[in-house]
């Protein structure tokens, strides 16, 4: 059994039957057996299952919400915010299915009587390892796919979100998604280990670097297709000529949403010396702004950390930056229980020798950096591990792009950040992790391709 604790008071929410590795393998073995009849489904009637659900968490999408800030701490309208986004996701992913799984001819030689194509076919059983920070978004990001494309999948929900794990397992079964295709895991790493050692076709991964390391490992000998979706350290320039006032609100915004707890949340800021004092007083007054508060009150932008361990990872990165002479100019400290709470903090006078501005921190914490040129933001936002995302501010576009254009990260933004679109790729380099998801990039992630030669004019596949 697992105790699901509300983050903002410590009281018991529920407790949760998990799956002994008995039951991991028998869920396993009947994804296996179940998936060849979905993969033969009609793609008309995976796309009306996937579409149901869409409409499902509209529904009930008051009540789901509040499941979530219940569970991680997530402020209503932020959770409100997650399912609303889940939206254009699913149809971005429903509308561009067709397209994709459509087979492609790349020669059609009559002359010769062969034709050549390129055809797209499911995995077939798929592990879902998901995070519980954005629980709808990037577990969406691959069972979504996954399902469309004919995959089953062996769903597990972080052991911090097992009651909205259990609730999307709902509402797909309610949505005509087989249970023997949708299949919930329940319990925490011993149960991911577990379901590691189960026969699979695909492994996505959303989490922290380390877990990320062990899942590698343990699926190597098997060369099984692997996807991981890890951390950040993300960077985000102001030059000389940005407007400080909109920047600032932009990055504080961007850098304390979900109290930090994203992986393309802000995590490094820096600004061109000429501006710095000037941004640093208004990124400072807006983090003042923000209201610390019970999660289900609308007014509440800062909610309670999700996990109770982070406290302790953050307090260390503030007093290593303090010990090397950094400037808190606001928060810092855990605040008064119950519950797991730390005020925003935003640090001054930092450098690449402490902790914050290595570690991703993943809470409501900032470093802020003076550069005096271009080139040396460039050399700073590229001195780390990490390669999710980077940003700059500036009125000048190609100002924008040559400094981004030099910046090791899967996404660049320009005057914004914190942003994710179901158009585009979602990657990273270096410890930032390997594959995609979203884009059409991301559903073809759910599958194997197949050559076919074809002689006789006009053979059909």
């Amino acid at each position: 059994m697992l105790d699901v604790i509300n983050p903002a008071d410590g009281s018991l929410l529920a407790r949760v039957e998990t799956d002994d590795r008995d039951a991991i393998a028998a869920k396993a073995a009947a994804a296996r057996r179940a998936q060849p009849d979905w993969a033969q489904r009609p793609l008309s009637e995976r796309k009306q299952a996937l579409a149901a659900f869409r409409q499902r968490t509209i529904d009930e999408r008051e009540r789901l919400a509040r499941l979530l800030s219940q569970e991680v701490g997530k402020p209503i309208a932020q959770s409100r915010n997650e399912l609303a986004g889940l939206l254009p996701r699913i149809d971005f992913f429903i509308d561009a299915i067709d397209q994709v799984l459509a087979p492609q001819t790349v020669l059609d030689d009559a002359s010769a009587g062969m034709r050549e194509e390129i055809g797209h076919e499911p995995l077939g059983t798929v592990a879902n390892v998901s995070a519980w920070n954005y629980p709808y978004f990037v577990g969406a990001n691959v069972f979504v796919p996954a399902l469309l494309a004919g995959n089953a999948v062996l769903y597990k929900p972080s052991e911090h979100a097992l009651l909205t794990g259990a609730e999307i397992a709902r509402l797909l079964h309610d949505s005509g998604v087989p249970p023997g295709v949708f299949q919930l895991v329940r319990g925490d790493g011993a149960a991911g280990a577990a379901l590691l050692e189960q026969p699979l076709d695909g492994v996505f991964f959303t989490g922290s670097f380390s877990t990320g390391q062990r899942i590698a490992a343990a699926v190597a000998p098997r060369l099984t297709r692997l996807q991981l979706e890890l951390g950040g350290k993300d960077p985000v320039y102001v030059c000389d000529d940005a407007d400080v006032a909109a920047a600032a609100a932009s990055l504080a915004d961007g850098a304390m949403y979900n109290t930090g707890q994203s992986c393309c949340s802000v995590e490094r800021i820096y600004v061109h010396r000429r501006v710095h004092d000037a941004f640093v007083a208004a990124f400072v007054a807006a983090v003042r702004e923000f209201r610390i508060g019970d999660p289900l009150d609308e007014s509440t932008y800062i909610g309670p950390l999700a996990r109770e361990a982070q406290l302790g990872v953050l307090e260390s990165q503030i007093e290593d930056a303090v010990s090397r002479g950094t400037r808190v100019e606001c928060g810092g400290r855990r605040l008064p229980g119950p519950g797991h709470w730390f005020e925003p903090a935003v640090l001054t006078g930092v450098d690449h020798s402490m902790q914050i501005m290595r570690d991703e921190s993943f809470g409501p914490v900032i470093g802020i950096q003076p550069v005096a040129a271009d080139d040396e933001a460039i050399e700073r936002m590229n001195d780390t591990r990490y390669g999710l995302t980077a940003g700059v501010y500036t009125p000048d576009p190609m100002r924008a792009r040559r400094v981004l254009a030099r910046v090791r990260s899967g996404s660049s933004y320009w005057n914004c950040c914190d942003r994710v679109s179901p158009r585009l790729p979602w990657t990273g380099w270096g410890d930032s992790g390997v594959g995609v998801t979203l884009s059409r990039y991301g559903i073809e992630a759910m599958t194997r391709l197949r050559a076919w030669h074809l002689r006789g004019g006009q053979a059909q596949t």
